[in-house]
């Protein structure tokens, strides 16, 4: 058994509750400028590229800049909504500690994802960040997490991907990694796999003692 070297996460429902806030900031922007009124599944179904190009690609109002720049604004002013998740801290220390590389995949634009690492203090724990700036495929596409990989200078065999998403799944599966799902926030997109993963995690404190057994297997 490979021993597993790199520990690479989704962001969105994965690291952090920040689903409510995205969404939030989203229904501002249709409601502010197509007077239109989205629900949270319209949203989800819009999943894939950055807010930038969910909102290129699904706003009718040409003024894309201003919807794109109140987003931005909406998501900074209430990430209040983000409560800081003490166990998911605790959890990145632990896999540090324990010699694990980390990494981020994450389909956010940059800007907003700066926000929320600042917002949370999550800066400087990452090893990699590939987030929907620097790809050209979104996820499920596998192209972030094999960036990831390239960076991490590790092989796919020696590396897990977590997502809370049908799209974390298949990309994790199309990289060639080991693929967990996670249900351990209040807010996740993917309430059913259609794609299983390779284990499932409803509890934070279950993932280091898991990765901990492969690696004495592995020995």
């Amino acid at each position: 058994m490979i021993e597993i070297k790199a520990v690479i996460f989704d962001f969105d429902g994965t690291l952090a509750d920040t689903l409510p806030v995205c969404f939030e900031a989203f229904e501002t922007v249709f409601k502010n400028f197509d007077n239109r009124v989205v629900t949270t599944e319209e949203i989800k179904a819009m999943f894939g590229p950055s807010e930038t190009g969910i909102i290129r690609e699904n706003l009718k109002n040409s003024k894309l800049d201003q919807a794109i720049e109140l987003y931005y604004q909406v998501y900074k002013e209430r990430h209040d909504l983000v409560q800081n998740n003490e166990e998911i801290s605790a959890l990145l220390g632990q896999l540090k500690t324990n010699g694990y590389q980390l990494g981020i995949v994450t389909g956010k634009a940059r800007r907003s994802l700066d926000i929320s690492l600042d917002c949370l203090g999550l800066n400087n724990i990452f090893d990699v960040i590939i987030t929907g700036d620097d790809v050209e495929f979104p996820k499920p596409h596998p192209e972030g997490i094999i960036k990831a990989l390239d960076v991490l200078n590790v092989s796919h065999n020696e590396a897990v991907f977590l997502g809370d998403s049908d799209a974390d799944i298949m990309a994790g599966n199309q990289a060639g990694v080991h693929t967990i799902g996670v249900h351990w926030l209040p807010n996740y997109q993917t309430s059913e796999f259609t794609l299983q993963p390779n284990q499932v995690f409803s509890n934070i404190n279950d993932l280091l003692p898991s990765l901990l057994e492969t690696k004495v297997k592995s020995v």
